[in-house]
């Protein structure tokens, strides 16, 4: 089995201990999954198997979306529901429809974010949540993200009540952390707050209707059916841009040759794909960091043209 698998992750286990069962499903080590999705959050988790683990940064790269829901009124230590208190503070006044929006509207675009102390993000070697753990609290190097659009998925004009829950939808760049978005939304209202519920719906070219669950795999594995749901591994590479070569230039390419760069790609920056003309994905090219005007491969994918 060769390609992606997208796992609808249930709550409460993380995505390394769905990749663990799944290679006692699928009975094979190659598996690796596509970013983090922390264990109270549900959603689409592509999970990579065989050859197609080459291909598994493209896809943590890519952007994401997401629904969940913001509780206005209390924060705790992880800013998300699984946590211990932090500050309460009881709502005293009322939002109306156009505020909500207002702020929806400002931490739209480019946002600065500090990543939250439970978090996998690395400093000096070791990760935030080893800190958290044994109560050090260290600098967390802010970052900056890309919120492409929040939509209010709520129809009331007035909100109201000692805690204010409202959902909304978010899609945006690799790197975001909702749940500090949602602390975000809170301080713009001027009370504490964390994200009480958080489902991923979208991870690159794959949405929530694309997965299985794990009982799913398991039935259909079962039953010998399981390859009917497993998506190319070019199905992970579709947000990126193409360049379709001919046979004598795919040799060069399944040998790691240095290209010339076409003219109509000088000005991407990121990974280019180079793929036959029946749109078979052979190798992930960059910009050449030395030679300008040259390419060379970040991952040759295919050795052999398959047929």
């Amino acid at each position: 089995m060769e390609g992606i698998l997208p796992l609808l992750k249930p709550k409460g286990m993380t995505s390394h201990d769905c990749v663990f069962k799944l290679r006692k499903i699928l009975k094979m080590k190659r598996i690796g999954h596509t970013g983090t999705l922390d264990p109270d959050v549900t959603g689409v988790l592509p999970i990579c198997i065989g050859k197609a683990t080459k291909v598994a940064e493209y896809i943590t790269d890519a952007g994401k979306a997401y629904e969940g829901e913001v509780s206005i009124g209390f924060s705790t230590t992880t800013e998300d529901a699984s946590g211990e208190i932090v500050e309460q503070k009881k709502v005293d006044q009322s939002f109306t429809r156009e505020q909500i929006l207002s702020v929806l509207s400002k931490l739209t675009g480019e946002i600065v974010q500090t990543p939250p102390m439970y978090s996998a993000v690395k400093v000096n070697g070791k990760r935030l949540y080893e800190y958290a753990r044994q109560g050090i609290e260290v600098e967390r190097p802010s970052r900056k993200v890309m919120i492409y659009s929040i939509e209010l998925l709520d129809d009331r004009t007035v909100f109201t009540g000692e805690i204010i829950r409202f959902r909304f939808r978010v899609s945006c760049s690799k790197g975001t952390y909702i749940r500090t978005l949602a602390v975000m939304m809170g301080q713009e209202l001027g009370y504490p707050a964390h994200m009480s519920e958080l489902v991923r719906t979208q991870s690159a070219a794959f949405q929530l209707e694309d997965c299985l669950t794990l009982e799913e795999i398991e039935n259909k594995m079962g039953e010998g059916s399981l390859a009917d749901s497993i998506y190319p591994l070019e199905t992970a590479l579709s947000h990126l841009p193409k360049y379709k070569i001919n046979d004598t230039l795919a040799k060069k390419v399944r040998n790691g040759a240095v290209l010339h760069i076409p003219d109509h790609l000088l000005t991407i920056k990121g990974p280019i794909v180079l793929e036959t003309a029946e749109s078979q994905a052979l190798a992930i090219y960059e910009h050449h960091p030395q030679k300008q005007g040259l390419m060379k491969p970040a991952k040759v994918l295919r050795n052999e043209i398959q047929v």
